[in-house]
């Protein structure tokens, strides 16, 4: 993943010192947002760029055009980032946003924001092909992870490994074609199996209840659930040494903090931005 190219002009007329205060520092969030993304630390590359739309909604006018640019290429951003991490439903709704957003804007500056509109269509095209994709593998999947219990209960210890990884994988194309319940289902399995077969709390454990605590923060429902499994998790990290797992896991209990937050908030703001790029486009009409 690449992020798109931002030109922002912020001596344009109209910015106050606060107002360039608030994109500048979104666009400093961003760029660290960057610097995960070109590391592949996606979980910490999604805690960046939702702090940074966190901060757009203190900005006064949604309808600036350096406002809706950043807030764009942000929106872009967790879209592009929600897909690497396999979640194409939540990519899938960001894009259905963004188009909302775009539909307007283009027609006002079609120079400035039709690149982003064919971005956006690529990406749905994409979402739409993975899906597919993991619904084809998933089929294959389930007949190796059946294929593993049977090894298992039959004695073949040096299989339970391998079911482990199986499981985990049948969770993740489970996660991807948007079935959350059962996903998160074959994780404990595989946790369940990891942790009695290692008799402690290894990296891979570790690495499973993040994946796990990851999917679960789709559901709402959920949020105060995984963030209790990553809360006790956390300990074992660090007596691990496992630096990355432990940034992992701080970056995931920052998303659900910044998710625990009413719902309205974020729908009114997304309407305010989408309403305002609708009534500037009749204005210019």
């Amino acid at each position: 993943m690449t992020q798109i190219e931002l030109k922002l002009n912020l001596e344009t007329s109209g910015l106050t010192p606060a107002d360039k205060e608030i994109l500048q520092e979104a666009v400093r969030i961003r760029e660290e947002a960057g610097n995960y993304i070109s590391k592949e630390q996606y979980l910490e590359a999604m805690e960046r760029t939702v702090a940074a739309l966190k901060l757009m909604r203190n900005f006064p006018d949604y309808q600036n055009p350096e406002f809706r640019s950043l807030f764009v290429a942000l929106l872009f951003d967790l879209a592009e980032i929600h897909y690497c991490l396999k979640n194409y439903k939540q990519s899938e709704k960001e894009v259905e946003t963004l188009f909302k957003v775009l539909d307007n804007l283009v027609k006002q500056d079609e120079e400035r924001f039709s690149q982003y509109h064919i971005l956006a269509m690529e990406l749905s095209t994409r979402i739409l092909r993975s899906r597919k994709k993991a619904m084809d593998l998933l089929v294959k999947q389930q007949i190796a992870t059946g294929s593993l219990y049977d090894k298992v209960n039959s004695g073949v210890s040096a299989a339970a490994e391998k079911l482990v990884d199986s499981l985990c994988i049948t969770a993740q194309l489970l996660s991807a074609t948007g079935d959350i319940r059962e996903s998160l289902k074959f994780y404990a399995e595989a946790l369940k199996i990891s942790k009695k077969r290692a008799g402690r709390v290894t990296k891979k454990e570790i690495k499973i209840t993040i994946d796990m605590a990851e999917v679960m923060i789709r559901l709402r429902s959920m949020l105060p659930r995984a963030k209790r499994l990553l809360e006790a998790i956390l300990p074992h990290a660090v007596s691990l040494k496992a630096v990355e797992l432990e940034q992992d896991i701080i970056s995931l209990i920052e998303v659900i903090d910044n998710n625990e937050e009413p719902e309205t908030k974020w729908r009114v703001f997304l309407h305010k931005v989408i309403a305002g790029a609708k009534s500037k486009f009749t204005t210019t009409k």
